[in-house]
């Protein structure tokens, strides 16, 4: 079949550039896993490996082996580069050495784990993915890996499955630009049995991570995620390849539908029946519209048809497209062998027999040049085809202009002129092409109308001062009249040959500009976030385009409410409202202009997606009568369609954050109802046991009697702290705490902090270690303390009895670092974030410590309140958490009154 040059083996150009970028690349190959554990890291060492026995110089970047065993022996034997290592915020960070890969090292292939990881600032990317795009462009060959919830545009995909966002992400395009995509899958129970053996996690972070991340559900949904993410790039590749290569297709790799639409009434029906056919082979789906030189003389009917077409393949899912073309089944045909649909969804011809046999059959001629393309001839049903919207339009042709007509007159004369030179001085003998070119330079300059006046005028010309007898327009000459009838005809074909092209090249012009404009118009709605920025965005764009005055009205309450207007105006006439709102309900345009209200100053319009109307938005201007023209309705179709998308994205992302904070409401809910029944029950029996005793024993000794007497005051502190939490964390986020800031000495907070916590550190040996030379801070003294006291309680909750907890003070810098350490078992590494969760308690030994797990939440909050940050981690030996409170130093050292 040909293309579009007409040489059926000639490679696409663009195809053959893509491959040619990538021959001074290096070489990218992406393992790519639906979940941790799989064995992406374990797989990419194995492909290294036989790449090392091949002769091939690999080195490892980075390897992140988790501490399993036989990843860590697959390491044995590589050479690896040593990593960078950076300090950030008194933390010892490692970091790949990208600058020792590429300029000290220089190898043919490096492996580089966790491609999603963030690098420490001060690095020369802050993505990991962009070092590798470095080794990539210095020709230097890359394995990687990575998870597929780490993919940019799957991330709320994963998010709505796990319920747990992802934070670190790498772009759809670098996994389209891959070379090779190997996905290591393992089956649901496969990979939970491995979770459960401790091959993947420690046995605790196991037991939690298979009552959240890893049900049997979501390895299910992240598995298929996996698999048709990278069926798409691999059916991308496979027609990159046979464009570059001129193969004709389809190859039957999988299924591809193209539907072809027209102006005909049942084009409607016709993309229906092919998204139906696409949900049944789960294919992708294309609607197809080939412009050729008939489409120049259609009305306004059978181009809202189509159009009506082509944006209703795009609501249902499909893509849209138009090419431009002359002969239609060569251009479908075409098309559909260079992109590899293996499906074409075409109407039965309503043609006659008669003209069918004068005129040819394009479904004949599809089928009969189809090759291994199945063909579907579709009747579609008319009664199942909606009403075309009635909205009256303004004639869309110009005035007529004269200038065109007197240009012909005046490229005849000099026609005219040229030609008594040529023939009386060079003896020129073919004047009349002279005249043709007189003609042509009509066609392309004014179109057809002034080619044909030109043609004639031409002829006239040529008649009268070139063939005898001469200033008549009477022929003596037979022969002269066969030269002046094919001279007419001459003319005419060629004026209608340019004129069409220059109307084809003026509508391929018209259509890029507006494919711009739509371009830059989904660009910019893509990058707004919040609902009231997308609705002036989108009120403006269309302003600016159609020269219109907008408003927009969005549902409320169940009623439609005026939400932004460019330029900024009320509607208070009773018409418009009443016509916007019977646009809402009945999901048809109104007011001026349309079938239904039309006394409206507006014209009133449905802004549906596929789930259905989203918005309404209303139009106006100073002109007289209709507002727009047909191509400015079928533009304003356009800008509504990708504005509706953009509303319902900012609706469907506000209604997911809503349900979130809904589901996080009810946990926190949950677990203040476990902890007032639980935690705060226990003191409460304490105190009832310790009184019953008192009241129902009277020949107590004084020492048992002293001892029930501190049971009830420290279990009544010990239920006074947790009420004291509960009430500064409502204050906290009620917004209602306002520290009293002022100097304070640190060591004196430490000091009555120590005091007052007396007692619950009895058990344990306290160490104090403040350098003397410590800054005045501002801060708030009893905030500060409660904060203290907090971290020492949780420390004295979690370390064991007889070891020391440390309080450690020192300057860095422009700030002053307090840190609290203890020697008990230390913090999760998985859970280090988390800590600070309200009601979120670290698991330790099969049990849970008292607490409402507030205690560290309030902690963040005070710091933060002030002015500074907290931090948990572990001690240097692995035994034992540390906690930093790091605060700004002032200035001025000196007391000053706190404003």
């Amino acid at each position: 079949m040909p293309d579009q040059n007409g040489d059926p083996k000639r490679p696409d150009p663009e195809a053959l550039l893509r491959e040619a970028s990538t021959e001074t690349r290096g070489h990218l190959k992406v393992f790519l896993g639906a979940a941790p554990g799989v064995g992406k890291t374990y797989e990419m060492l194995l492909s290294a490996a036989a790449q090392r026995r091949a002769g091939i110089d690999v080195v490892i970047g980075l390897i992140e082996t988790h501490g399993r065993a036989e990843t860590e022996a697959l390491v044995q034997g590589f050479e690896i580069v040593p990593l960078r290592h950076v300090d950030y915020n008194g933390r010892h960070l490692q970091e790949m050495d990208l600058d020792a890969i590429l300029v000290a090292r220089k190898p043919a292939l490096v492996l580089v784990d966790e491609l999603a990881h963030s690098n420490a600032p001060g690095s020369r990317h802050p993505k990991r993915y962009q070092d590798v795009e470095d080794l990539l462009a210095a020709g230097i060959d890359v394995y990687t890996a990575v998870n597929i919830q780490h993919l940019e545009s799957l991330n709320d995909i994963v998010q709505q499955i796990t319920r747990i966002r992802v934070r670190e992400t790498v772009p759809d395009a670098f996994l389209d630009r891959a070379d090779e995509i190997e996905v290591i899958d393992l089956t649901p129970a496969d990979l939970i049995r491995r979770l459960k053996e401790g091959k993947v996690y420690v046995p605790k972070t196991a037991e939690r991570a298979l009552s959240h991340y890893f049900s049997p559900g979501n390895l299910t949904a992240l598995r298929e995620l996996a698999l048709r993410r990278t069926a798409q790039r691999v059916d991308q590749q496979l027609l990159t390849h046979m464009q570059a290569h001129a193969i004709s297709g389809p190859w039957s790799a999988g299924d591809r539908i193209l539907v072809v639409v027209n102006e005909h009434p049942k084009a409607a029906a016709l993309v229906r029946y092919a998204r139906r056919m696409a949900e049944r082979l789960r294919a992708p789906w294309t609607a197809l519209y080939v412009e050729t030189p008939r489409s120049l003389r259609l009305g306004e009917t059978a181009r809202d048809r189509i159009a009506e077409a082509l944006r209703r393949a795009e609501r249902l899912g499909g893509e849209a497209v138009t090419v431009p073309g002359r002969e239609l089944a060569g251009e479908i045909l075409d098309y559909a062998a260079k992109n590899n649909f293996s499906h074409i969804v075409i109407g039965r011809s309503e043609r006659s027999r008669l003209h069918e046999l004068l005129f040819g059959s394009i479904t004949y001629e599809i089928v009969k040049r189809a090759g291994n393309v199945a063909v579907h001839v579709v009747t579609g049903d008319d009664r199942t085809t909606p009403a075309a919207r009635v909205i009256v339009t303004r004639p869309a042709t110009a005035p007529f202009d004269v200038k065109p007509y007197l240009m012909s007159i005046a490229l005849v004369a000099i026609a005219l002129g040229c030609g008594e030179v040529l023939a009386r001085f060079l003896n020129v003998q073919n004047v009349a092409l002279v005249f043709l070119t007189a003609v042509l330079v009509s066609a392309v300059a004014f179109g057809l109308g002034a080619a044909l006046f030109t043609s004639l005028l031409s002829v006239l010309a040529f008649n009268l001062f070139f063939l005898p007898p001469y200033f008549s327009i009477t022929i003596a000459d037979p022969e002269n009249v066969v030269a002046l009838f094919f001279f007419l005809v001459v003319a005419l074909v060629a004026s209608n040959l340019t004129a069409n092209v220059r109307a084809q090249a003026m509508m391929a012009r018209k259509r890029a500009r507006t494919t711009e404009d739509l371009y830059l118009f989904s660009r910019k709605l893509a990058g707004i976030a919040s609902l009231d920025d997308l609705l002036w965005a989108i009120s403006s764009q269309v302003a600016s385009m159609l020269k219109v005055r907008v408003v927009l009205f969005l549902p409320e309450n169940g009623s439609l409410q005026l939400k932004t207007a460019w330029p900024p105006e009320d509607v208070a006439e009773e018409a418009d409202l009443a016509a916007a709102n019977w646009s809402w309900e009945s999901n048809r345009p109104a007011g001026r202009g349309a079938d239904t209200l039309p006394g409206a100053k507006r014209l009133f319009l449905p802004m549906r997606t596929g789930r259905g109307p989203v918005a309404v938005i209303g139009i106006d201007s100073d002109k007289q009568g209709p507002i727009l023209t047909p191509d400015e309705q079928r533009l304003l179709d356009a800008l509504s369609d990708q504005a509706a998308l953009a509303i319902e994205r900012i609706n469907l992302s506000e209604e997911f954050d809503k349900a979130q904070r809904a589901v996080e409401r009810d946990r926190l809910q949950a677990a203040l109802l476990t902890s007032i029944s639980h935690d705060l029950r226990t003191p409460l029996a304490s105190i009832l046991g310790a009184a019953d005793g008192l009241a129902g024993l009277p020949d107590l000794t004084a020492d048992d009697r002293k001892a029930l007497l501190s049971t009830i005051r420290d279990e009544a502190e010990r239920l006074n702290r947790f009420i004291a939490n509960l009430l500064d964390m409502t204050k906290l986020e009620s917004g209602a705490l306002v520290p009293n800031l002022d100097f304070v000495d640190i060591g004196e907070v430490v000091g009555s902090t120590l005091r007052r916590a007396r007692k619950i550190l009895d058990c344990h040996h306290v160490e104090t270690a403040l350098v003397s030379d410590l800054p005045m801070v501002r801060l708030d003294p009893v905030l500060f303390e409660q904060v203290l006291f907090n971290l020492l309680d949780n420390a004295a909750k979690y370390a064991p009895a007889g070891t020391a907890i440390s309080i450690e003070g020192r300057r860095d810098g422009n700030s002053v670092s307090l840190r609290v350490l203890d020697e008990g078992p230390g913090i999760p590494q998985s859970e280090l974030e988390r800590i600070f969760d309200k009601f979120y308690r670290v698991r330790k030994a099969d049990s849970q410590r008292a607490g409402t797990g507030l205690g560290l939440a309030i902690c963040r909050g005070f710091v933060e309140a002030m002015g500074g940050t907290i931090e948990a981690g572990n001690r240097a030996g692995g035994r034992g958490a540390v906690f930093t409170i790091t605060l700004p130093v002032p200035d001025t050292a000196r007391p000053e009154a706190a404003p």
